[in-house]
């Protein structure tokens, strides 16, 4: 092997090394959100969405809400009830298109109600590298039938 044919070699083997670890961090992230979101802990929640004012997070059944300020008080008042994610984590995609962007995509089921009811959905999050690590920028999540 020459040596350009190693430098080329050595370069693929690099960009697989940081594709698999900026994978990893945005799944560490996400799993790290869904464990907030469950205790109902916003301190750590706001610090998992992206701080802009182009934030966009859709609840379930809910209209699109933007920044992360706006999401932080929807939230507030979502968790005096019920709410719970419980992500299909064997299902769960994480797609990472550049050094600063990547998305996840995961059925989630979401118990909305203190009666249990819980309804499914197919949760698009897009991710962004920033100065403190991988934010979430956007959450939208389509509604999937029943399993």
């Amino acid at each position: 092997m020459g040596i350009p044919h190693f430098l080329a070699l050595t370069l693929l083997l690099a960009a697989g090394d940081a594709l698999a670890q900026a994978q990893d961090e945005v799944r560490l992230m996400f799993e790290q959100y869904i464990h907030a979101e469950n205790d109902h802990n916003l301190a750590t929640v706001g610090q998992a969405l992206q701080d802009s004012k182009d934030m966009l997070w859709v609840a379930p059944r809910g209209a699109p809400v933007w920044g992360r300020d706006t999401v932080m008080q929807e939230l507030t008042k979502r968790y005096q009830g019920t709410w719970k994610l419980e992500p299909e984590m064997p299902a769960l995609k994480v797609t990472v298109y550049s050094d600063n962007v990547a998305r996840v995509i995961v059925p989630i089921n979401y118990t909305l109600d203190a009666g249990g009811n819980r309804e499914r959905y197919l949760v698009q999050q897009t991710y962004v590298r920033t100065p403190v690590g991988w934010r979430i920028s956007t959450i939208v999540p389509a509604p999937l039938p029943a399993p």
